[in-house]
């Protein structure tokens, strides 16, 4: 038992630490920007070293996107997660849509504020969003069955990822993510050859 509450003490000052870290970091760089903050000043705002921001963010920019993981998780879920009858490039849509809807919430809209004046984080967003390729085949590969994916899906996987990459930076995105699923969309039914119907390969909700 003692080892348990060990365990928990640790954990809830390691989540401590780096909401911290998080905080301070939030706040410089919308005071001043981020190109103009060094990890130095965000350590000392955290009261904690250098080291630990490194431990906590292998990047600078890392700071910028804690919520990265959780972001992966919502995209497979959007896939895995549809219900049946549900085309895979109808959840893509939807789920863009939400993401990109949710940007404008507050702090949200304040970070992309900052993204948009900082080129390095806008290269490192999208960077960090194309690292979902490989998950989001896998997810597909296994939606229809397969042992290993096809070139078909993997061509899928780039183009669906892009079109959310080049919607984010339009006014309006609905229109540019209707008409790239709408291209793509004409491979990928042909592909599917079912009129469009993907393999129901297991019971969903």
């Amino acid at each position: 038992m003692a080892d348990g509450v060990a365990v928990g003490r640790r954990e809830r000052k390691k989540a401590a630490t780096r909401a911290a870290i998080l905080e301070a970091a939030t706040t410089l760089f919308l005071a001043r920007g981020f190109d103009a903050v060094t990890v130095r000043e965000i350590a000392d705002e955290a009261d904690v070293s250098p080291k630990t921001v490194f431990t906590h963010f292998p990047h600078k920019e890392a700071l910028v996107f804690s919520d990265e993981d959780e972001r992966h998780e919502r995209l497979i879920a959007a896939v895995r997660g549809r219900l049946a009858g549900t085309a895979i490039s109808d959840a893509l849509k939807a789920h863009y849509l939400a993401e990109i809807a949710a940007l404008q919430s507050e702090p949200q809209r304040q970070i992309l504020a900052l993204m948009e004046d900082t080129p390095a984080l806008i290269d490192y967003a999208e960077k960090m969003w194309l690292r979902h390729e490989d998950a989001l085949v896998a997810t597909i590969t296994e939606e229809f069955g397969l042992a290993e994916p096809s070139d078909e899906i993997r061509f899928y996987v780039r183009f669906a990822l892009h079109i959310q990459l080049i919607a984010t930076r339009e006014a309006d995105p609905g229109p540019a993510i209707d008409a790239g699923f709408r291209l793509l969309d004409k491979g990928w039914t042909r592909y599917c050859g079912n009129g469009g119907a993907e393999p129901e390969d297991r019971a969903r909700p």
